[in-house]
């Protein structure tokens, strides 16, 4: 029996790569003929970088870069071990958790730092950039990115714009003449799992800056300033941003993004999917292992178990679920690929003691699971 592990990670417990290793661990005490392959996989938000790197045998690069509140800080990315592609997740350099809580405010904030960073991947002479663009800062329609990679915002003094989500309102003119020539000669997918347009009720704004900071007030004055963008880059660059679906991701960045040759939005899972070659690994096994931290009926909205679930599907292959911990409405995700879910957990016990026996109760519920399937004819 050949069996694929293809988890998530278990957050504030396990890396995807360490579930993978001990499930396999328990599965072996029982079937030590088996063979395994493990794929440590991910949705395009957090965790991303590290399963793409455990996955293709890379590495992790840091460097400086500006944080949303304009200071210096430490972020990483990853590069692939053939070193062709680059795995960012704008977190790392723009990231809410960069900004203590009395700070937050996304007029102010800006996505500078996710462009030094991919800046920076150039640099290295990547051919392909995978972006995740979930746990941002920011709601400056990525203005701050393409800033750092050349892209010039004038007001109508012919000045430089200010960062932070307010000041794109000021856009007088936008101007690619300087942007960094080398983006043209690189693929750029862009892990996007919302389809909210830019601006509106559905906007970056509305639905997602209170939880940068944004009182009522600043989300309507960063409304009107990012249909003001808009405005500006369909009269500037000619092309149509407002109502692209995922425009209005992580504050507008998917919006701004799409200022950049090469560029495709695209659900996570599958980006994670294409990338580790996991459809040729599914082909080949004959039994499918997926999982996440917690699994409930929000699993079916694009999270890695059911990609991975829904893959496995197209071989006719069975899949097993191994999970943290479950709710009650998770028995959705019958109906979307998974044929039996194992949580880990053993025993009542507090939080911070149960992501710390996240090792032991992966191995003995793989081990369990082994002893089932040794029950099969």
């Amino acid at each position: 029996m050949h069996i694929l592990i293809a988890p998530d990670s278990f957050k504030e417990s396990l890396t995807a790569l360490e579930v993978a290793q001990s499930i396999e661990i328990g599965l072996k005490r029982i079937l030590p003929n088996a063979t395994f392959e493990n794929v440590p996989m991910a949705d395009g938000g957090e965790g991303s970088v590290q399963s793409l790197v455990d996955a293709t045998a890379g590495s992790l690069i840091e460097t400086e870069v500006t944080a949303p509140l304009g200071n210096k800080v430490k972020a990483t990315f990853g590069l692939s071990g053939d070193g062709t592609t680059a795995f960012i997740e704008m977190a790392s350099a723009s990231g809410l958790h960069l900004v203590p809580m009395l700070q937050r405010n996304p007029l102010k904030t800006t996505s500078y730092g996710t462009g030094e960073l991919i800046k920076k991947a150039l640099d290295l002479g990547v051919k392909k950039l995978i972006l995740g663009i979930g746990g941002s800062a920011t709601n400056d329609g990525g203005v701050g990115m393409l800033q750092a990679l050349g892209m010039d915002f004038l007001d109508k003094q012919g000045k430089t714009i200010p960062f932070g989500g307010e000041a794109l309102a000021q856009i007088a003119c936008i101007s690619s003449t300087h942007l960094d020539s080398r983006l043209a000669q690189i693929e750029i997918e862009v892990a996007c799992d919302v389809d909210n347009p830019l601006y509106g009720e559905r906007g970056a704004a509305t639905i997602f800056a209170p939880q940068k900071g944004a009182t009522p007030e600043m989300v309507e004055v960063l409304d009107h300033a990012l249909i003001h963008f808009a405005h500006q880059v369909s009269q500037h660059i000619g092309i149509d941003i407002a109502h692209q679906a995922g425009a209005g991701a992580a504050g507008g960045m998917g919006g701004g993004l799409l200022l950049l040759p090469n560029v495709r939005l695209q659900s996570g899972v599958q980006i994670l999917i294409n990338a580790t070659g996991l459809r040729e690994k599914v082909a080949k096994a004959d039994l499918v292992i997926t999982g996440e931290g917690r699994m409930d009926a929000q699993s079916i909205a694009g999270k890695t178990p059911i990609g991975v679930a829904k893959l496995a599907k197209q071989f006719g292959k069975p899949v097993i679920a191994v999970v943290g911990s479950l709710r009650e409405d998770y028995t959705v995700v019958y109906d979307h690929g998974i044929d039996a879910v194992f949580p880990i957990i053993r025993q009542i016990d507090n939080l911070e003691s149960t992501l710390l026996k996240g090792r032991e109760n992966l191995i003995s519920t793989a081990e369990n699971i082994a002893r089932l399937i040794q029950l099969m004819p």
